[in-house]
């Protein structure tokens, strides 16, 4: 019925130079429902979301939100109308308090004095209506990723929002963390508040949404019952295209061994020793926190290593700097794309070649027509999707951003490459596409360390497995010996 509709989108349209991103979108949701909008990266769910919150007007269409109609506002008024987004990349001041980030903006004041009783009375008060345990005087900086998700939806409530968006809310989320935000959720539901779940990690969407809504190369295909439909229905629709066994890989002969760690210490690891080889994918596994990524930095030259010693083969290795894994031909995907893999304000161009321009320059002279013809052969392998390879990284989608820093390091030509969370929060199709690149590599002979929180993506890639707690090596498994309770045990220390 006309009158539960909390959002509707008629004709909507958003044309960029040389893409149309959205194509005459018809979209609804309705009062105390919870939404999914699904889509590979690039199908015109973030332009969506721009356009509805006002950080990107519309080409052409109209948005009705809580009966009042508008084909753009901004920012600030869409919150005023009850619009809340939460984004991967919180909005939050590391250095101030919960209840200064809840109440920002709107701290309550006499005189321009703020009134601290009252802000944390306020803030006091939307945490225990949520049920959220966390101290309103700590600060945010201190909080998991978790908590910080907390709080912004915290913030969200306290502005009366009726309609919150979650973009990838779960991405960097550990499984307790999950549940909580999806009791957090039910709550809002049962308030009336409707919630717009974006999210590639499709068995989520079956466990608290109502509704489902497939986007497609810009266009809205179909919306239906969560209830209704089926995950591989959902793929299908999504990306219109048959897709091979979801984990290609299988297991090739092993080569020579290419790294060597022995007695590796930090402030956090102890004493971690262990080998990879060529034609091999080797997974590190463990909880957030565990030191998987802490192991790879210091061999990337990231992070300083305290004691221990590295070796690239059977020669020693000092990671010194990331300068120096790169001419030792050590690539690093790293689990920030945005803040440690990308460039974002430079263009796909540019990404591409930057760790290795000796390739594209004489006497110190670039070369642009190698630089073009480099991006083009790598982008295209990877079907990055841009309207031109002078496009910035901070406009591509999560999966084409993704595609670009693999584009690096094969460009770099890299002996080692490490994946830190290859495939987090980009689409079933993308990851597909990353998993035969990923088999594509090790037949090159080239040695993978892959570190995933995702159980069935670490048993499906890895040849061998690593298990972490806190920062130390609990267990190596085989593949046949793997299986998600035995990572468990070993990962929780329960062994």
């Amino acid at each position: 019925m006309q009158e539960e509709r909390i959002l509707e989108v008629k004709g909507l349209t958003k044309v960029y130079p040389g893409v149309i991103a959205l194509n005459k979108v018809d979209f609804e949701v309705t009062r105390g429902e919870v939404h999914a909008l699904v889509g590979e990266n690039g199908a015109g769910k973030s332009t969506l979301i721009k356009c509805i919150t006002g950080a990107e007007k519309a080409t052409e269409g109209t948005i009705v939100f809580d009966g009042l109609e508008y084909s753009h506002i901004n920012p600030s008024e869409a919150i005023r109308r009850g619009i809340s987004t939460i984004y991967q990349e919180f909005n939050l001041v590391p250095f101030q308090t919960v209840a200064e980030n809840i109440m920002i903006g709107r701290y309550p004041n006499k005189f321009s004095i703020i009134n601290d009783k009252e802000m944390r009375r306020q803030a006091r008060a939307i945490m225990e209506e949520l049920g959220v345990p966390i101290d309103i005087d700590t600060r945010v900086s201190t909080l998991t990723v978790g908590y910080q998700q907390l709080v912004e939806i915290a913030k969200a409530v306290s502005r009366n929002a009726k309609l919150i968006i979650m973009d990838e809310p779960s991405a960097a989320l550990t499984s307790n963390e999950l549940n909580y935000l999806f009791k957090i959720i039910d709550q809002l539901k049962q308030k009336g508040i409707s919630i717009l779940y974006i999210s590639h990690r499709l068995e989520e969407i079956f466990e608290i949404c109502d509704r489902v809504t497939v986007f497609r190369d810009g266009e809205m295909i179909t919306t239906m019952n969560v209830r209704d439909t089926n995950k591989d229905e959902l793929i299908k629709l999504m990306v219109n295209r048959e897709l091979s066994n979801s984990y290609p890989h299988t297991a090739l002969p092993r080569g020579r061994k290419s790294l060597e760690v022995r007695h590796l210490n930090t402030s956090l690891l102890k004493d971690i020793s262990f080998e990879a080889y060529e034609g091999e994918i080797l997974g590190f596994s463990g909880l957030v926190g565990s030191g998987r990524t802490e192991i790879m930095r210091a061999i990337f030259g990231a992070d300083r290593m305290d004691s221990g010693e590295i070796y690239l083969y059977d020669k020693k290795y000092v990671p010194t700097s990331p300068q120096k894994a790169i001419k030792n031909r050590i690539g690093y995907i790293s689990e920030d794309r945005k803040k440690d893999g990308l460039c974002l304000h430079l263009n796909i161009k540019e990404n591409t070649v930057m760790a290795d321009y000796g390739a594209v320059s004489r006497f110190g002279v670039v070369n642009e027509r190698q630089i073009t013809d480099a991006t083009k052969k790598e982008c295209e392998k990877l079907r990055v999707k841009t309207p031109s390879y002078q496009q910035l990284a901070k406009n591509l989608s999560g999966g084409n951003q993704q595609k670009v820093v693999l584009a690096k390091w094969l460009f770099a030509n890299c002996d080692v490459i490490i994946f830190d969370e290859p495939t987090r929060g980009i689409d079933v199709g993308a990851k597909q596409e990353i998993y035969a690149l990923m088999h594509e590599l090790v037949q090159q002979n080239k040695t993978l360390i892959m570190v995933s929180s995702e159980m069935p993506e670490m048993l499906g890639m890895a040849d061998r497995i690593i298990v972490m707690h806190e920062g130390r090596i609990m267990k190596e498994l085989m593949h046949d010996e793997a299986d998600q309770q035995t990572l468990l045990k070993y990962a929780s220390n329960a062994a």
